[in-house]
């Protein structure tokens, strides 16, 4: 790549800035474009009237899948989004769901995909975003409704949930298809109020209203799932083979946390062998049951989060009203700014260690300049902290489900193991991650947390509890982070890969893949290793798990309208 040229024509750091705000902004705002009419009814005839066309370019998280000119529309409400399937059906489209588009993995649509494929985007963001209160303890809410609109909601009615992913970008129906989760087990002695769960957030699920195939009619219907039905299992972590327009959700009563965040514990200590001394993961756990760590590459002190149920403000702490109270984070200062254009520009990549270093310097002065390591209030407001303006990196990632008791040997090995690659890698010259691990500790999705008798666990969950190992009850998730287009990144996330589904291959552990995540990689590509996807991911489940959601989800979807070439590949 050329320098970035500045404004007075040489170049600059400033002009690198520039870049990365762009590159951010192509990957987060849909490019829209008014369709002609005429063409519209030429190229797409018999489309729905009702129902506005437009062109619109699509861009995953990072913007390493991409298309331009698709045609794409956003229903004002469910009966215009079955409209349209039925539409697509019978003309032999596809049709895509798609809210922030705050994703990885091929799920939504393929690399490859042109304006001359068959494929419709449906944009839920738009108008799928009704929220209502259907009692002291559920809501009902439109599939396109954002996690932070959600939580605000809930919020201002007194309510909340246990845990929440950072972004609060993210759509509810785009967050329920891939078993988003946030970080929480029950700390030692914590008795949870009805309306806990520390699962996913498909485990809330009490009904869900999704767009179906309907034999008698031959024809695509509106139906509601209740928790219990067989089918709605398959539906509550569908991965994109549905289209689910709303859901109620139980929740329950809003608590405060307080979130104390440090950086002097070095990753020797904090990811020590498990039965060890000193400041353990293990010890926060216990002491809180909520925590996150961000470790940079080639750095010894990790970031570590602990939240912590506080129903009264702490002397220490800053009241905080509002989410996203990490504003160093939120773009990339100018340290690191210009370290990632000199990276990019000049294919630095060896300056990996020093991008480390600086993104740590970077949270521990932004920690203090902005009195954030101490935070307390309602916990929308440090459960989110991650903005769409944030430095955009690929991420791989795993659950591993082990006992709680296993969690620290789960991550003492994981992070051995990386370093110990970490540092081979070094030694070649070789500089594959210039992000971060994060590390993160939930509970399994127990359906008896929904409060619904005769409850369905979700299928294709990442947090299913295994029935041949019921005293499995924690998830470690493990996420390394990288630049887009990093030079040997495939090859190294691939060992690590290995290591994973070799070292926690059921024994006292086993490890399944992050679904919006990185997985299943060869030594220059992801999500395409054969027998990871047609073995390893399906094995990872109980045996007949994984052929009974794909029948339920082609029963349902017999056309796999709501399909592509990867999900045909993957769920067969």
């Amino acid at each position: 790549m050329s320098n970035f040229p500045s404004e007075s024509g040489g170049s600059a750091p400033v002009s690198r800035r520039g870049f990365l705000r762009t590159a951010a902004a192509l990957a987060a705002v849909p490019v829209l474009v008014a369709a002609d009419p005429a063409r519209a009814a030429a190229e797409l005839p018999g489309f729905p009237a009702e129902v506005a066309l437009y062109r619109s370019a699509y861009r995953n998280w990072v913007g390493e899948i991409t298309a331009d000119g698709l045609w794409a529309c956003a229903p004002t409400g469910p009966e215009q989004v079955l409209s349209v399937v039925n539409w697509a059906w019978r003309s032999g489209w596809r049709v895509r769901a798609r809210g922030s588009s705050h994703g990885w993995s091929p799920l939504t649509i393929t690399e490859g995909t042109t304006a001359d494929t068959p494929v419709l985007l449906v944009d839920t963001a738009s108008h799928l975003t009704g929220l209502a209160l259907e009692s002291a303890s559920a809501v009902r809410a439109g599939a396109g409704v954002t996690l932070e609109a959600l939580l605000t909601y809930l919020e201002e009615h007194g309510l909340g949930v246990t845990a929440a992913p950072a972004p609060g970008d993210l759509t509810l129906g785009g967050a329920l298809a891939i078993d988003a989760h946030g970080t929480a087990v029950p700390a030692e002695g914590e008795r949870p109020p009805a309306g806990t769960t520390y699962g996913s957030l498909s485990n809330r699920v009490l009904e869900l209203t999704a767009v179906v195939w309907d034999e008698g009619t031959g024809a695509y219907v509106l139906r509601t799932f209740h928790r219990a039905e067989a089918d709605c299992a398959a539906l509550l972590t569908h991965l994109g083979r549905s289209f689910v327009t709303e859901v109620v959700l139980r929740v329950g009563p809003n608590s405060n946390l307080r979130c104390v965040s440090r950086t002097d514990i070095p990753a020797s200590e904090l990811f020590a062998a498990p039965g060890s001394r000193g400041r353990t993961l293990e010890t926060f756990l216990r002491r809180s049951g909520r925590v996150e760590t961000i470790w940079f590459a080639f750095t010894e002190f990790p970031w570590l989060k602990e939240w912590s149920v506080t129903p009264v403000k702490p002397l220490t702490s800053r009241h905080v009203i509002s989410p996203y109270n990490y504003p160093f984070s939120d773009s990339a200062p100018t340290l690191v700014a210009d370290l990632v254009g000199r990276i990019f520009a000049e294919a630095a990549w060896y300056l990996a260690p020093v991008l480390g270093h600086a993104q740590l310097d970077v949270a521990n002065l932004g920690l203090a300049a902005t009195l954030s390591a101490d935070l307390w209030g309602p916990s929308k407001n440090t459960l989110l902290y991650l903005r769409p303006t944030t430095l955009r990196v690929t991420a791989n990632g795993y659950a591993v489900l082990t006992t709680r008791a296993g969690v620290q040997r789960v991550v003492h090995e994981f992070t051995s193991r990386y370093r110990e690659r970490l540092e081979a890698y070094a030694a070649l010259g070789r500089f594959p991650v210039n992000g971060s691990v994060e590390i993160r500790v939930t509970g399994l999705d127990d359906p008896a947390d929904s409060g619904v008798e005769g409850a369905r666990t979700p299928l294709l969950s990442a947090l299913r509890p295994s029935g041949a190992r019921p005293e499995w009850d924690t998830a470690v998730w493990l996420d390394v982070l990288t630049l887009p287009g990093t030079p040997y990144a495939e090859a190294f996330l691939r060992e690590l890969e290995r290591f994973l589904l070799d070292t926690f291959d059921g024994g006292y552990a086993r490890a399944r893949v992050e679904w919006s995540k990185g997985w299943a990689y060869t030594e220059d590509a992801v999500w395409s290793d054969a027998e990871v996807l047609g073995t390893a991911v399906p094995g990872s489940f109980d045996p007949g798990v994984w052929e009974q959601a794909v029948g339920i989800l082609d029963r349902l979807d017999p056309h796999r309208v709501f399909s592509n070439g990867f999900l045909d590949r993957l769920l067969r």
